[in-house]
């Protein structure tokens, strides 16, 4: 199934239909580069075996990987996916056979109240309004159903920022748009109860992956998927002379003594709830029985 909405918000930061390109183009090859989405995608088991709770229907949203995730988890019933380009139907990428959509993240398109969980791996730091997103899924959520997600954070390729930054100005006497604004941990909670989510927590975990060379990141990001997608980022291709200058320049800054370069990946994960009444609510301001003072 497909479905098509024109996006409406005025803030276009990203390509929605370049991310999709670079998603369709990944997909047949992805396997030998989706070691991120399978960490991450570890992390999510994990947090979701702590939840003590059936999920009869789930909400895949975007990247393969959760899977044996979901395939594990017991309780649940079915599980539809949807994705922005093709790789949920891609042959022989999923453990089972769930319904598949191709849809705008920013655009569910689903009835109210209709999930008990909507899980999302990586694919949330590439729209372009992401509180409307977390808005469509909270609305989609039944009351007290789960939303478990994880996207890039504010520090991902630090490195790589520096050194692209420090190599175009030098050789090109200016600096494009390359690298994605990603959303800082600070103000994910916020958006989270922006949406209207009950119970909001926000973290952030770091991975280092060490790699030969610049080179060898660049590969891997668009094995992934994951490169340059910006709207405003610079149409023609890139001097050779500027990404070997990149390449130079972030071996100086940042080589570890057998000359590996590391690349960070910050990793926020987000988990809130849709509002009930059962669940814990703080009390009213002024109605406590006791004094912070005495307490101390």
């Amino acid at each position: 199934m497909t479905v098509q909405h024109q996006s409406t918000t005025a803030l276009n930061v990203f390509d929605r239909s370049t991310v999709r390109r670079r998603r369709d183009r990944a997909a047949p090859g992805l396997d030998a580069h989706d070691f991120l989405l399978r960490a991450v995608a570890d992390n999510l088991a994990e947090r979701l075996t702590d939840v003590r709770r059936r999920f009869a229907n789930v909400l895949d949203i975007g990247r393969r990987g959760l899977e044996p995730v979901l395939a594990s988890h017991p309780g649940i019933v079915s599980v539809v996916i949807v994705d922005l380009g093709m790789v949920a139907f891609q042959p022989g990428q999923r453990s089972f056979t769930s319904p598949s959509v191709v849809a705008d993240e920013e655009h569910l398109p689903f009835a109210d109240r209709c999930f008990d969980l909507v899980i999302s791996l990586l694919s949330l730091h590439s729209v372009n309004d992401l509180p409307g997103a977390l808005i469509q899924i909270r609305r989609i959520l039944r009351p007290d159903g789960l939303f478990l997600g994880a996207l890039f954070g504010g520090e991902t390729l630090c490195e790589l920022r520096m050194a692209l930054a420090a190599a175009e100005s030098a050789e090109e006497g200016g600096v494009s748009p390359r690298v994605a604004p990603f959303l800082d941990v600070r103000d994910a909670g916020a958006l989270l109860q922006r949406a209207g989510f009950a119970l909001p927590v926000a973290d952030s975990d770091t991975l280092t992956v060490k790699y030969d060379d610049a080179f060898a990141l660049m590969r891997d990001l668009r094995g992934m998927g994951e490169s340059n997608s910006l709207s405003e980022r610079r149409r023609t291709f890139s001097r050779r002379a500027t990404l070997f200058n990149t390449a130079a320049d972030y071996h100086k800054r940042f080589a570890d003594r057998e000359g590996r370069v590391p690349a960070t990946f910050q990793i926020l994960t987000m988990t809130a709830w849709a509002p009930h009444d059962s669940q814990p609510r703080p009390l009213a301001r002024g109605s406590a029985n006791a004094r912070l003072g005495d307490a101390l």
